[in-house]
């Protein structure tokens, strides 16, 4: 397996620590509105890395963390006219029923920043005491500057980085590249005790703390989206390998920015989407869909054009999959014939093409396209006119749900409105077979119609009654 190390620029084998396991943290979302399109994708991508590392054998301690104590959220807060707390806990609740509806599954642990204070205020004063950061009138500043190498996941030098990014410059600090480890308590503000005062964490340090504690002092891989490369990831890398004196981070992975209709994402542009709104346009499978149809490092555009192909996509998969779930409870009983056998048999070859592919740093597009050919190939072998076996539609199914699982497409949400819809048209179904069976064909026939005015088509076969959203 192969991945993309930004730190490198280069795609490097991929050996774990500790053979057979593997430490992964990904930077969650800071709790102050709902999650937006540019969110969902290191949220989707970094679950399918995931999933797709257990596939491979290996046991993955994954970690992502909330950001419930930020100025957004005291400034959120304050328009609202309740607490912080009360800010990052509706937003993290919220954060659940998007990642949830695009089938994400929870990390092994999601530390919020205020659980963690003791372990920010033990760091900043290891820190301290090691010459790396100092303390001014209250805040507390990490010394740039003494830390060899700073700027090497970005790639740029610290003279670079003085003169080209923005940075507060501040009467307070020793050099305008020094950032904020601990800041004082302002009025009206959340803060915690601390040997230099009241006050609270900067951002980048509670990264380094919840690594620490849940993961280690080195890890695996650390992930996020390629805007967090500087200064955020960068930052971590300094205050991490100088408060513990080794390496942070063996492989770092970003991934690509979105792009509304070719134009970048951006509020004052007013082209700003949250998962919400785009769920409600074309369902979180679409969106997920969506983004496993480019590599997790390429540029992504988010149009309303792409977006139906995405959902035209996994209807097809879906169909494919519905299809060799009817056949299993409703195909022909027996052994397979020869032809099935054979079939079968050459079912590893897409596990062969999808393993290959994704070892090549996660190329999920290209799994996604195995998956695609898989389908197809199923739907004609299982085709109504070859009358095939349950058996063959059992094997298919497995082989099929094998690679899909990695991929996460093809799931239900709870209590999903797509749920209780299809468990109705179920319903309907048993009841149109019953008025038959009664030859009652004018209650059938209204069943029909019924179910026909809801864009539900019904397809009488010889293993039963199929349908279908046309």
């Amino acid at each position: 397996m192969r991945v993309f190390n930004s730190e490198t620029q280069q795609k490097e084998e991929f050996v774990p620590i500790e053979p057979g396991k593997v430490r992964m943290y990904a930077c969650g979302p800071t709790v102050y509105n709902y999650i937006h399109v540019g969110n969902a994708r290191p949220i989707i991508m970094f679950d399918v890395i995931r999933r797709y590392l257990e596939y491979r054998g290996y046991q993955v301690k994954f970690v992502q963390n909330f950001t419930d104590v930020d100025d957004k959220i005291i400034n959120k807060a304050n328009e609202e006219g309740v607490s912080s707390s009360e800010i990052a806990e509706k937003y993290i609740n919220e954060y659940w029923t998007d990642a949830h509806g695009l089938g994400v599954r929870d990390a092994d642990v999601h530390p919020r920043a205020t659980q963690v204070m003791p372990e920010i205020i033990e760091m900043v004063q290891t820190l301290i005491d090691k010459g790396f950061a100092y303390e001014s009138q209250g805040d507390v500043y990490f010394r740039t500057a003494k830390f060899p190498g700073y700027g090497r996941l970005s790639h740029q030098p610290i003279e670079d980085l003085k003169s080209g990014a923005r940075i507060e410059v501040n009467d307070i600090k020793e050099d305008p590249l020094d950032f904020a480890l601990w800041k004082a308590a302002k009025p009206g503000e959340p803060s915690w005790d601390s040997p230099w005062g009241a006050g609270r964490p900067g951002w980048h340090i509670e990264c380094s703390a919840m690594s620490n504690k849940y993961l280690g002092k080195t890890i695996d891989i650390h992930a996020g989206g390629a805007d967090l490369m500087f200064p955020h990831h960068e930052n971590e890398i300094a205050q991490s390998e100088a408060a513990n004196g080794c390496k942070f981070v063996d492989y770092w992975l970003h991934n690509g920015f979105i792009s509304i209709d070719n134009k970048k994402m951006s509020k004052s542009l007013g082209n700003f989407f949250t998962v919400r709104e785009a769920a409600e346009a074309y369902g979180y499978g679409t969106i997920r869909m969506f983004m496993l149809m480019s590599h997790y490092r390429s540029p992504l555009n988010y149009s309303g054009e792409i977006l139906k192909q995405a959902a035209a996509g996994l209807e097809r998969l879906k169909t494919a999959r519905e299809n060799l779930e009817f056949i299993a409870q409703n195909g022909q009983e027996g052994q397979m014939n020869p032809q099935e056998v054979a079939f079968v048999e050459g079912l590893g070859k897409y596990k062969e093409k999808f393993i290959q592919v994704m070892d090549n740093d996660f190329n999920t597009a290209d799994g996604g396209s195995v998956l695609f050919e898989m389908a197809r190939d199923m739907n004609t072998a299982t085709s109504a006119d070859k009358n095939p076996t349950k058996e063959l539609a059992k094997a298919c199914m497995a082989a099929f749900d094998e690679l899909e699982n990695v991929l996460g497409i093809i799931y239900k949400i709870p209590g999903s409105q797509e749920e209780t819809l299809a468990a109705q048209i179920e319903e309907l179904i048993i009841r149109r077979q019953e008025a038959r069976k009664a030859r009652n064909f004018a209650e059938a026939d209204r069943i029909r119609d019924e179910l026909r005015s809801q864009g539900i088509e019904l397809m009488d076969t010889p293993q039963g009654v199929k349908w279908k959203k046309v």
